[in-house]
């Protein structure tokens, strides 16, 4: 039978490994977290990702512990509507829950923890992977999906650290969901260089994140000291030992996503600003097409590149717009923010829907993608 190595125990990986248990092919998922604890904030799936989740039985168990978007609502500071859209069914979660729902799906022994790889070599049609360990594992095919800070692209590609797009991401969840927010609806609310973000994520929470063209963190609360109330009472209501803080980063994109029996996915070789919540989205229809390509092609390197080729534009162009976005959201000039609110507002919904549906509209299961 056909050996598949995972590397990276995350979202994508775990769902590569579950898409290629679909289409009959056995694979190993190599973690280097020795156990895996319940960290994490929350993560938005949007339409295109939630089609495959369905797609692999496993959108039923997600929908138990998740918060349902209905519509995205876009505020001032002060908490006054600048315009709104509605969205078709889409949902977000604790990172965390969809992790061990992803990791109950799987066999037990599919999972290998405290596996942090050392290096990787092809040997005629074989991978083999080092970890730091000492063990060394055989196998077929070779996928790294071990995020941002990848060690199977370090290998591959020997291309530096992450880009920093200039403003600092905080993340957060908090058990108090203030009476002033709509139900099913995530939120954006826009400053000047300043910008925080609301969403359910189920079983009674809400996540929030924040970003700013600053790297203070001594006191967040004076950071959106006058600004809409619930903003306060997140903040306020969230541990702070609980709060993710992390740059903004993602790289330019490049058509080199592997070599012979290795290929990499997510945020490994397309990361991307969380702007547009669409990393771990993608990462999801990386899983999907790729274990299409295997089931197409056949166990052949010839599945890779037929993966990577069609995978490319798409992840390439969903960065850049992420990007953009982040970028024009970040603005602290008062022209030009003048001129985003007076955009914004201005946008019929019918135009904002159908620029979503750029997005949304993708069918990973979909053989002509």
């Amino acid at each position: 039978m056909v050996q598949i190595a995972i590397i990276g125990g995350g979202i994508g990986g775990l769902t590569t490994a579950l898409a290629l248990k679909h289409f009959g092919f056995d694979c190993q998922v190599f973690e280097q977290a020795p156990e895996l604890h319940d960290v994490g904030a929350a993560i938005a799936i949007w339409p295109n990702a939630l089609r495959v989740l369905r797609r692999l039985n496993l959108a039923d168990d997600i929908l138990t512990r998740a918060g349902v978007m209905k519509e995205i609502r876009w505020l001032d500071q002060n908490g006054w509507l600048i315009n709104s859209v509605s969205i078709p069914e889409s949902i977000a979660l604790h990172r965390a829950d969809l992790q061990m729902t992803l990791v109950q799906a799987l066999p037990p022994s599919s999972l290998s923890l405290g596996h942090q790889l050392i290096n990787y070599t092809q040997h005629d049609d074989k991978m083999i992977a080092t970890f730091a360990n000492g063990d060394t594992v055989e196998a077929d095919f070779l996928i790294g999906a071990d995020g941002i800070h990848s060690d199977v692209r370090a290998q591959f590609l020997n291309d530096g650290a992450p880009i920093d797009r200039g403003y600092t991401v905080w993340r957060g969840i908090s058990a108090t969901v203030p009476s002033a927010l709509a139900p099913a609806t995530a939120v954006e609310l826009q400053g000047r260089g300043i910008r925080f973000g609301i969403g359910p994520v189920g079983l009674g929470r809400l996540g929030w994140w924040a970003a700013a063209n600053t790297d203070d963190t001594h006191n967040l609360l004076d950071l959106f000291k006058g600004w809409y109330p619930p903003v306060l009472e997140l903040i306020e209501s969230t541990p702070s030992p609980a709060i993710l803080k992390t740059g903004a980063f993602d790289r330019e994109s490049t058509k080199t996503w592997g070599r012979g029996r290795m290929t990499l996915l997510g945020d490994a070789i397309h990361p991307t600003t969380p702007n547009l919540g669409q990393g771990g989205c993608l990462a999801i229809e990386d899983a999907f097409v790729l274990a299409r390509c295997f089931e197409k092609y056949g166990p052949v390197e010839d599945a890779l590149r037929n993966y990577e080729r069609a995978r490319y534009k798409r992840t390439a162009a969903i960065a850049k717009y992420s990007r953009y976005y982040g970028s024009v959201g970040q603005w602290e000039n008062p022209l030009p923010r003048a001129l985003r609110r007076t955009t914004l507002a201005l946008i019929p919904e019918a135009l904002t829907q159908r620029l979503m549906q750029i997005v949304f509209d993708y069918d990973a299961t979909d053989y002509t993608n």
